[in-house]
């Protein structure tokens, strides 16, 4: 092969804290971990995972013979050789996990090359703008005025959308506190979209399909949008049953990784909307493939994406390069977002985000910003 081609020389993990009074900085278990991919070319790409780092150093210490020398514009290819390599190491986990970020930054990088955005590698673009919806907490308390002060806030930056979660919601015991914290919120957001995610992925959920769906009837009098993770990761027969028994949009996938996880929920009409993270799933590689399916299935892929700025650039040009697409997460307030680049992302008058154009992903990494995260800043 000609030298001129790009290999990777080194893949360094940066660790990532977002900051949060009284937890302190551990590599052991913050949640974020960016990947930079470098190149004997001088090209450098930067990914994103959702684990700590100290379990991507091991993943990466175990994958390191698969990848290094590798050529760095060849994503995909790249991709099923670390998937394909892994299934006595613990595939699905930190490996998979690991090589999300790996992915995103070779894409990244494979962009920088030939000059092209990802959303256009990824097959072509199919818009240029996405709804970003800014994803809130319930708060600890449940506290109805700092609800409002929270939506008003993100109101006034111009989201239109909002997702709202965890909390007490859900967890009281009574319906009740659940109508007023969702009355609450359509009456301060008035026609703004609204979603609802109890957060069903918590250690020993307890909801069922029948107290999902007593939810569910309380959501529709409000004009949820969807009604996400309503029930335990696992419960492909409570999720279809749900979904054939209520009016809301039914969500789901944040937590599964690999596409093999997902083709049940598709195949056997599980979900409205299926929501894998690229950085948890295997990549925009994987996360494709899964876009595509659910596409062939008539289903809406909207990208689970608490998550740093790399993740939702990468978001966008996925959902960019889908026939049907419109929304992306977008995690508020979030020091991993606006601290990590230069160039903050900006809503425009109707609520909606601009998909990045540049090379690759398309972003102006802020290191000093980076830099101050990685350190516990």
């Amino acid at each position: 092969m000609s030298d001129s081609i790009p290999r990777i020389t080194e893949i360094r993990a940066i660790p990532i804290h977002e900051p949060h009074p009284g937890v302190p900085f551990s590599k052991a278990t913050n949640e974020y971990t960016l990947l930079e991919v470098k190149t004997d070319a001088g090209v450098s790409g930067i990914g994103s995972c959702y684990t700590s780092t100290d379990l991507v150093n091991g993943a990466l210490g175990r994958m390191e013979q698969l990848y290094m020398g590798e050529i760095a514009i060849e994503p995909q290819r790249m991709h099923e050789k670390l998937e394909q390599s892994n299934f006595w190491w613990g595939r699905g986990g930190t490996l998979t996990h690991t090589i999300s970020g790996i992915d995103i930054a070779l894409w990244d990088i494979l962009g920088k090359v030939t000059g092209q955005p990802v959303g256009r590698l990824l097959g072509g673009v199919y818009r240029d703008r996405v709804k970003p919806y800014a994803s809130l907490s319930f708060g600890n308390r449940g506290d109805l005025a700092e609800l409002v002060d929270t939506l008003q806030a993100n109101m006034e930056r111009g989201f239109r959308a909002f997702k709202l979660g965890w909390g007490p919601f859900g967890r009281t015991g009574n319906l009740a506190d659940d109508e007023k914290l969702i009355s609450t919120a359509r009456e301060t957001v008035g026609d703004g979209e609204i979603m609802v995610d109890p957060g069903g992925s918590q250690q020993f959920w307890h909801h069922n399909f029948k107290s999902a769906l007593r939810t569910a009837e309380m959501l529709e009098k409000y004009d949820v949008t969807w009604f996400e993770e309503a029930l335990p990761p696992d419960d492909l027969e409570g999720y279809k049953m749900l979904r054939q028994h209520t009016h809301v949009m039914i969500s789901a996938g944040e937590v599964l990784t690999r596409r093999q996880s997902f083709d049940p929920f598709l195949e056997q009409g599980a979900l409205d909307i299926v929501q894998p993270d690229c950085t948890k799933v295997g990549g925009l590689t994987e996360a494709w493939h899964i876009g595509w399916a659910a596409y062939r299935h008539n289903i809406l892929m909207v990208p689970h994406g608490w998550n740093t700025a790399v993740g939702v650039a990468a978001d966008m040009h996925l959902i960019s390069a889908m026939p049907v697409g419109k929304w992306v997460e977008f995690h508020q307030p979030s020091e991993v977002i606006d601290a990590v680049v230069n160039k903050p992302f900006v809503l425009d008058s109707d609520g909606m985000m601009a998909v990045p154009t540049g090379p690759g992903l398309g972003l102006d990494l802020n290191w000093d910003g980076i830099n101050r995260l990685s350190s516990g800043g």
